[in-house]
């Protein structure tokens, strides 16, 4: 909860300290450099490491961001250093917190399936899912009311809180055993896990279309100029805009954990991220406030689908001893091609203005719908 705060009072804050689209778009590149750059060897690391220390090391260091970030927010920092070396300070912490993710996103997936039995393993990855949305909706939601009633330094204090409160009750978890011997070469080791999603066409699939429907349909990232240059509202509005899709993607995912898709999950797949895409054009066209709400919660119903069906089959197919690595890899798939896209939407937005850059990602995101279903007929015949 408190990360998903942070990257909404960032994106608020730097679009405040610049009034550019572009700078959104930059938060988005500087986390992502690292976390692509080390993913793979990341998934290694977490597979011959214990779990649990891993996620408490990587969480503290979090915490320490958070806190530097807050020092960097004070008003004693802003007279005496400015605005420049504030955007600096920022960029530097956001590429920190790049290279902390590629260690503790995939920790935290690799985890599950040594806290519960195989055949759990499935509604484990749904609630997981749904805790994850749900920090999600409460961070986003939370952060435009904080910024409204304590501004930005009053919300990293929020945050930082909040980082420290997770780190304690990492610490209750019991210690984890490592997946792999450390006599195994590192390489060798890192290669493993790429052959594995390589030779998985199901998951190499739903990873490939997730990533480009995630590259292209970034909207979100331009919410704060949404919020305050063509809808009119203030950062609480900018808030519920940011959770938006978060409230509909928890929707679906607690819905399909009651009532799970028994089969013909691929093709579901499909329309579900065409569906995404239409949405997105939507929103980009819109002038009104709740159309665009309307168009974003309904993004992320259908993102919901993606999700689920993506993770279960990471999930179901991912042997123990590989776990760490396969997360790393969708990690670099799908969580780093949000920052990734959101860096595509700060530069689109610069070329060719905001509104047009949001209708040009949607129509990208159902042209490579149409592609696989052409080019990659086995997706529509997915099935776990």
């Amino acid at each position: 909860m408190g990360l998903r705060m942070m990257g909404t009072l960032l994106a608020w804050w730097m679009y405040e300290l610049t009034n550019d689209p572009f700078y959104i778009g930059m938060i988005g590149l500087a986390e992502a450099i690292p976390a692509v750059t080390l993913s793979l060897y990341a998934g290694y690391v977490i597979d011959k490491s214990e779990k649990r220390k891993l996620l408490l090391v990587t969480v503290l260091l979090y915490g320490i961001c958070t806190t530097i970030l807050l020092g960097t927010s004070t008003e004693w920092f802003s007279q005496h250093l400015g605005t420049k070396m504030i955007i600096v300070f920022v960029y530097s912490i956001i590429f920190l917190t790049g290279i902390i993710r590629a260690f503790s996103g995939p920790s935290f997936g690799a985890i599950i399936a040594s806290l519960v039995p195989r055949e759990q393993l499935t509604t484990a990855a749904q609630l997981s899912s749904t805790s994850f949305l749900v920090a999600g909706i409460a961070g986003h939601a939370t952060a435009g009311f904080l910024i409204a009633g304590l501004k930005v330094k009053g919300t990293f204090l929020v945050i930082t809180i909040c980082v420290f409160i997770g780190l304690f009750l990492l610490s209750k978890i019991k210690e984890k055993p490592a997946g792999i011997s450390s006599e195994k070469k590192s390489l060798e080791a890192v290669i493993e896990g790429i052959k594995f999603v390589y030779k998985t066409r199901d998951l190499l699939a739903a990873l490939t279309l997730d990533l480009f429907a995630v590259l292209f349909g970034g909207a979100v990232a331009m919410v704060p100029v949404f919020a305050k240059d063509i809808l009119h509202v203030g950062p609480i509005g900018f808030g519920w805009l940011n959770a938006a899709a978060d409230i509909g993607a928890i929707l679906m995912v607690f819905g399909l954990t009651l009532i799970p898709m028994k089969r013909r999950q691929g093709i579901k797949l499909l329309f579900a991220v065409a569906g995404f895409g239409l949405c997105i054009i939507v929103f980009g066209l819109s002038k009104w406030y709740w159309i665009s709400f309307g168009a974003l919660l309904l993004s992320g119903v259908l993102d919901g689908v993606s999700m689920v069906v993506r993770s279960n089959i990471v999930q179901l197919k991912t042997p123990d001893e590989l776990r760490g690595r396969v997360m790393s890899v969708n990690s670099m798939f799908i969580n780093s091609s949000n920052e990734i896209g959101q860096f595509e939407s700060g530069v689109a937005a610069k070329l060719m203005g905001v509104i047009p850059s949001v209708v040009f990602g949607g129509c990208m995101t159902i042209f490579v719908v149409i592609a696989t279903w052409i080019k990659a007929p086995s997706v529509k015949k997915l099935e776990y």
